[in-house]
């Protein structure tokens, strides 16, 4: 008998040795291939583009910069106006980096929620300081569960402070942790309150040399804008820190909720 002929081996090519069959495919791969689409780029509306091109990229004195700011707000309502401070600071260096409180003389006319932590005698002065809420023990075992009342600013005695420990790791992430840093862990808590009441508000750098603080809203006087800016100039430069080249305060916009930003000369405010 003759030996088998060896069946003729197919030569495969490199390209269908590596080419996946449309099957080895899994069903999750399939559905991000179908729902994932390209980030749209952000588009401004009609009216920010009319003002815009209506708008000078010159520097104004303080008082024209006001004007013009509350001319390019187009929100039906009351909107607040915000001032961003570019400073010469290195961001990456931690001596550098800005984290201050100043109290605004006209406050920001935004309705400010707090929390009070205190002695049962301080009740009533708390109250008429206008507390929001005032916590007890059974209030520090929800927070500590997740269940955080809506406010914006808790404060607390320092004989409250081992009781809300037990709240640190869910109120910490949401900067609403008392510390006494921030004022808010203080032995007089009343008057804590009524800073916060009337317009106290923090001024710090992060990942950008730039704090972004609110100066009102744009029913606000002019006069009461500008001392509310003056007043964050002034505590920005107190706070100056040291070895610092160059020109520490570089620019200083003033923008609308709604609405294109004015540039301030610093030089004429």
């Amino acid at each position: 008998m003759g030996a088998r002929k060896p069946k003729k081996i197919e030569e495969v090519s490199e390209e269908k040795k590596t080419e996946k069959s449309p099957k080895s495919e899994s069903p999750v791969a399939k559905a991000v291939k179908k729902t994932s689409k390209p980030q749209a780029k952000k588009v401004r509306g009609k009216k920010y583009q009319a003002l815009v091109e209506k708008t000078s990229l010159d520097l104004f004195p303080l008082a024209e910069a006001l004007k013009r700011v509350k001319a390019h707000s187009y929100a039906s309502f009351d909107a607040a106006i915000d001032a961003h401070l570019r400073l010469g600071i290195d961001p990456g260096n931690q001596e550098q980096q800005i984290r201050t409180f100043v109290s605004l003389p006209h406050g920001t006319g935004k309705t400010v929620k707090v929390l009070v932590f205190a002695e049962a005698e301080l009740t009533k002065k708390l109250e008429e300081a206008g507390a929001d809420i005032l916590g007890d023990e059974k209030l520090v075992e929800q927070m500590a569960e997740g269940k955080i009342p809506s406010v914006d600013a808790i404060i607390s005695t320092q004989t409250w402070m081992p009781k809300l420990a037990k709240a640190a790791r869910v109120l910490g992430p949401k900067g609403l942790m008392p510390t006494p840093k921030t004022g808010t862990v203080t032995a007089d808590p009343v008057k804590a309150l009524s800073e916060i009441k009337k317009g106290k508000v923090e001024l710090k750098t992060g990942g950008e040399p730039t704090v972004h603080v609110s100066i009102g809203k744009v029913s606000f006087e002019d006069e009461k804008l500008a001392e509310n800016f003056k007043s964050i100039v002034a505590e920005l430069n107190r706070v100056k820190p040291g070895k610092i080249k160059g020109i520490y305060l570089q620019a200083a916009y003033l923008a609308p909720t709604m609405g294109p930003s004015v540039k301030v000369d610093l030089a004429r405010i």
